[in-house]
């Protein structure tokens, strides 16, 4: 049984290696990458494990739910102000990439074993070792996003190299997971150890990583305001209104990804499904295990899927996530429950695809590692808020289901009338153009306010505006008469006689042909003359 154990295990390494180096990406090194990807999901995924049986499973729901509130409002939250510096951070060691991506993951490995002894001593240092975690796991992801374009090999596209790294991903979390919820069966801390030994093996395949991964030439940083910029407005340093489209659809996806993860958890334990009293794990496994199916047929799906643009996967899978929440409200049971979350799953992991291939193939070098840093961000807090409000609410599946179903729906308008360059419905009150316009008098000394009894000017109609006409083309010299240094003599000056002059002469009224003869013979005396 043990030789057939091993034997097996060997031939699911060689198949996984022929798989990562398929299509030339063993040459380019886009394999090792891969195999690094591996690695850090699984440690994540140990991580997981590990603070999930701490503040979680060994807590009454009353208890859980307050550990975990204040988990995500002392880690998750500061991440917010922590994040901003990541990508400038990164940035001044763009020309050591491989050493950046080796020593977030050695960073979380030495996290891991501190995290894992202040668990056995409970001590109060487990949010601030949580937090690096994150902030290490994050640094990862910005600076693996920015390495991806410098190994593709050329038989490969973005959205495929995207796929294998996230169907890496996804297969090292299912590993990592299952590791680690054996050593967890000894304590939590365990699992967290487990984590460690992941993130050192993974720390030595960064560190081998080709030199190519170190280039880095004339790349600069984006602000975050390109990235909450109207997508039908000025593109700011390249940064189109795809981008920020797909980024908007991706907050909704990993928002609902956070509700629905502590919603359905505490859910579960609190008022399990009708028949399920005695298999709670179960369901919540069944839930998580649709999940992570959906992960991986999204990543297998993105992959193979043609689509012109990737906004158009962005937002189906936007729509398709809030049509599936709208179903579970109206009618929640395990078969929906399963089935949104194996929507959702898929739905992520689509839009995250087309997100990444947008922001690699369409924004600048130079500025690419900076947005992919920001888009983390955006998506990060996107999740907590999901995960907070899923806390605030009672476990009540029809409260909770109803509460996100016209959330999502809401977004989802907001996100497709953002596209379509249409502008959110404005309350009634003072318009915008009225409020510049007073502004600009207040500054100019006038009065701003209008006087009493006389209404406030409104927004000028289109066609009462004034136009707007270009300028006539610049003179020719040519003719003497416009050359500013022509003789006297030389120049023909013609003046203009206006109407009230006494030379004026009205002109000849010109009426039809048949009312003037003569006028033919008229000129040709003229002529004559």
């Amino acid at each position: 049984m043990a030789r057939l154990t091993a034997s097996a295990g060997r031939s699911t390494v060689r198949v996984a290696r022929k798989a990562s180096e398929a299509e030339g990406a063993g040459e380019t090194g886009l394999s090792r990458l891969i195999q690094v990807h591996a690695f850090s999901s699984a440690g994540d995924t140990a991580v997981t494990v590990g603070l999930a049986g701490t503040m979680f499973f060994s807590l009454e729901p009353g208890q859980a739910k307050t550990q975990v509130l204040l988990f995500l409002l002392l880690t998750m939250l500061p991440f917010a102000i922590v994040a901003p510096l990541i990508g400038p951070l990164l940035d001044r060691f763009r020309h050591g990439r491989r050493w950046s991506i080796g020593a977030t993951l050695a960073l979380r490995a030495f996290l891991c074993w501190v995290l894992a002894q202040t668990i056995t001593d409970e001590s109060t240092w487990q949010f601030p070792v949580a937090l690096g975690v994150l902030v290490a796991s994050k640094a990862y992801l910005v600076t693996r996003s920015a390495a991806a374009p410098r190994l593709l090999p050329d038989a490969l596209t973005l959205v495929k190299a995207n796929g294998r790294l996230s169907l890496a991903g996804t297969v090292g979390a299912a590993i990592g997971g299952g590791l680690a919820g054996a050593a967890a069966t000894f304590g939590s801390a365990w699992a967290l150890r487990v984590g460690f030994v992941l993130f050192a093996l993974g720390t030595v395949l960064a560190i081998l990583l080709p030199p190519r991964v170190d280039s880095s030439v004339g790349e600069e940083q984006a602000p975050m305001r390109d990235l909450a910029a109207s997508s039908t407005g000025g593109q700011r340093l390249g940064i189109s209104g795809n981008v920020v489209t797909a980024l908007r659809a991706n907050s909704g996806l990993r928002w609902l990804s956070g509700f629905l993860t502590l919603f359905l958890a505490f859910l579960v334990r609190e008022h399990p499904l009708p028949g399920w009293e005695d298999r709670t794990s179960l369901l919540l496994g069944l839930v998580i295990g649709a999940a992570g199916v959906g992960n991986a047929i999204g990543t297998m799906t993105g992959a193979l899927v043609k689509v012109s643009s990737p906004r158009v996967i962005v937002l189906a899978a936007l729509l398709a996530d809030a049509v599936m929440v709208v179903v579970a409200a109206l009618h929640f049971s395990v078969v929906t429950a399963v089935a949104v979350g194996l929507v959702a799953g898929i739905s992520q992991q689509m839009g995250k695809l087309a997100l990444d291939a947008q922001i690699q193939d369409t924004v600048p070098e130079d500025v690419r590692t900076s947005v992919f840093g920001r888009s983390e961000t955006v998506l990060q807090l996107s999740w907590v808020l999901g995960g907070i409000l899923a806390v605030v609410l009672p476990a009540n599946a029809k409260i909770g289901m109803v509460t996100s179903a016209v959330l999502l729906v809401l977004w989802t308008a907001a996100v497709i009338i953002w596209h379509t360059g249409r502008k959110l419905p404005v309350p009634a009150g003072a318009r915008p153009a009225t409020v510049i316009a007073r502004r600009r008098e207040r500054a100019a000394g006038q009065k701003g306010a209008p006087q009493k009894g006389v209404p406030a000017p409104g927004p000028a109609h289109p066609r009462t505006r004034p136009v707007r006409r270009r300028p006539p083309p610049p003179q020719s010299y040519d003719n003497p008469a416009h050359d500013p240094g022509a003789e006297e003599d030389d120049v023909d000056r013609t003046v203009p006689i206006d109407r009230g002059d006494p030379g004026w002469r009205p002109p000849p009224r010109r009426g039809p042909a048949d009312q003037d003869d003569d006028r033919r013979d008229r000129w040709s005396s003229r002529f004559r003359e």
